[in-house]
């Protein structure tokens, strides 16, 4: 099956250092899958929360209003449920118990004609952590550049 990917959180790779991550289905509703067809969604502020029932939800995640919805369009920004199993919401609700981590939104992409979010479990990079891996980055750039020019 071909993964059409919807968004992508850029900004979480920059910010956070992600360690484990996992495929969720999502309830929505048909206005925001219409939306969501047609690429009004934004990640950037989105995080993931695990209630007191064990279900886990996408917060702060915006999906536009659909251009040509009635006034029974969806809310914009509103927790919005995700789907995965048993023992993943056991361990997701273990790792962040643990002081520093979170689970953030990576991207959103369709999968067949089911919409997915890959979400993953980060910690937070501190200012000179990311100051490094701009480096590493910008060098390893400079060396594909150079290899790129010597052939």
């Amino acid at each position: 099956m071909e993964n059409k990917i919807i968004t992508s959180n850029r900004k979480a790779f920059h910010e956070y250092t992600v360690s484990d991550r996992y495929e969720a289905g999502l309830v929505l509703t048909g206005t925001e899958v219409k939306a969501a067809r047609a690429g009004k969604v934004n990640l950037n502020d989105g995080w993931v929360a695990i209630d007191d029932y064990g279900e886990a939800y996408l917060h702060d995640a915006h999906i536009a209003k659909y251009s040509h919805g009635s006034h029974m369009n969806h809310v914009e920004v509103r927790p919005r449920k995700l789907l995965l199993n048993r023992k993943e919401l056991a361990k997701l609700a273990e790792l962040t118990e643990e002081k520093g981590y979170t689970i953030i939104p990576l991207k959103m992409y369709f999968l067949g004609q089911h919409i997915k979010l890959e979400i993953g479990v980060a910690k937070g990079k501190k200012l000179h952590d990311k100051r490094d891996s701009a480096a590493a980055k910008e060098a390893t750039r400079s060396i594909q550049r150079a290899m790129k020019h010597r052939h």
